[in-house]
């Protein structure tokens, strides 16, 4: 099985610093952050992102997060960074977004466009009967700028869907960290319903709040913004970034996963090319396989309601123990606690 080639990587130059960027950036000076500070390491200079010249890789958008998260040194930053960061103003897509007939479309204009509308963080929308499920993945090899990005990006999508639908929406959202310290940030950006230690990151909304019509969106409009952010993705010349390419090659194996050789093969290059760039996005081969085979069992537990002898059966383990030994490893828990967890939503 062969795989496209064309993707993004952490090192790739193509964000737009008055994008994305700018809303951190302008966050950071609106609390008095010396721009040079902010901007130390990061190889990007304030004149550059105003004359609307700098693009950015995922490494260096990282490490202006990192930046902006030592200097402001508040815990809310995450948050207001997420009140701020969509619709946006990044053109075609955030036109786009704005007129959105409903929730169903709007997640489908983030998924389609993510290159543009969050390229660190990368959404999977998963259905069954009654809900709808959103699941948070790394892009670009976070690190410990993870959390803040996932803080962000749900607060991002509440925000969002709050605004544009001109109600709260009754969002339920989980995290896999522990509960932290600031909780009561969590509380007000994204409810009091909001769960830790959970084993996935991931957001879940009743399904009928995703046909529901928003009101002031032009069918028009969005059609043409749409077709416009299409253009551009199509003139990036990518669509994602190789760990979602990576992810979603893995995901089609999940049953038979494939060896590290038989992946460089499908991806056109050495095993040693391929365990370079999982090393530049700091992550190892057998970390993806988990991370998918991990997705996979917590979606059949979830959504599909399987019990542990299908999800092992689906998995291709022959033996109970060892997908137990497995699951732990990827989980940190046994699928019997994992089953109590999901079936006490």
């Amino acid at each position: 099985m062969a795989v496209k080639t064309n993707w993004y990587e952490a090192d790739s130059r193509f964000i737009p610093g008055h994008n994305q960027p700018a809303t951190l950036i302008d966050l950071a000076l609106s609390r008095d952050i010396d721009s040079h500070r902010l901007l130390r390491g990061t190889g990007l200079f304030h004149e550059d992102i105003l004359a609307g010249t700098a693009r950015l890789s995922p490494q260096q958008f990282l490490a202006l997060i990192g930046n902006s998260r030592k200097l402001l040194d508040a815990d809310d930053s995450s948050f207001l960074f997420g009140q701020r960061l969509l619709p946006g103003y990044y053109g075609a897509a955030s036109h786009a977004l704005g007129h959105a007939q409903n929730l169903h479309q709007a997640l489908e204009i983030l998924i389609q466009q993510q290159v543009l509308l969050s390229p660190l963080v990368t959404l999977q929308l998963e259905l069954d009967e009654h809900h709808a499920y959103l699941y948070w993945l790394d892009s670009c090899g976070a690190g410990e700028q993870w959390r803040f990005l996932l803080e962000a990006s749900m607060t991002s999508l509440v925000a969002m869907s709050q605004w544009l639908s001109g109600e709260r929406l009754p969002w339920v959202c989980s995290f896999s960290h522990a509960e932290p310290r600031y909780v009561e940030q969590y509380w007000v950006h994204l409810g009091e319903d909001t769960r830790f230690e959970r084993p996935l990151d991931m957001m879940c909304i009743p399904r009928e709040h995703l046909t529901r019509a928003w009101p002031g969106a032009s069918a028009t409009a969005g059609q043409v913004a749409r077709r416009q952010a299409r253009e551009q993705i199509e003139q990036l010349g990518f669509a994602g970034s190789f760990l979602d390419c990576l992810y979603d090659y893995l995901r089609e194996q999940v049953r038979q996963p494939p060896s590290l050789e038989q992946a460089a093969q499908a991806f056109a290059m050495s095993p040693a090319t391929l365990k370079r760039k999982l090393h530049k996005h700091d992550t190892g081969f057998q970390q993806q396989v988990d991370r998918v085979r991990k997705q996979v069992a917590l979606h059949l537990y979830q959504v599909k309601g399987y019990s542990n002898d299908e999800v092992a059966a689906y998995l291709n383990f022959n033996d109970a123990a060892n997908f137990r030994r497995s699951f732990k490893r990827w989980t940190g828990s046994t699928p019997s606690l994992i089953r109590q967890l999901f079936n006490s939503r």
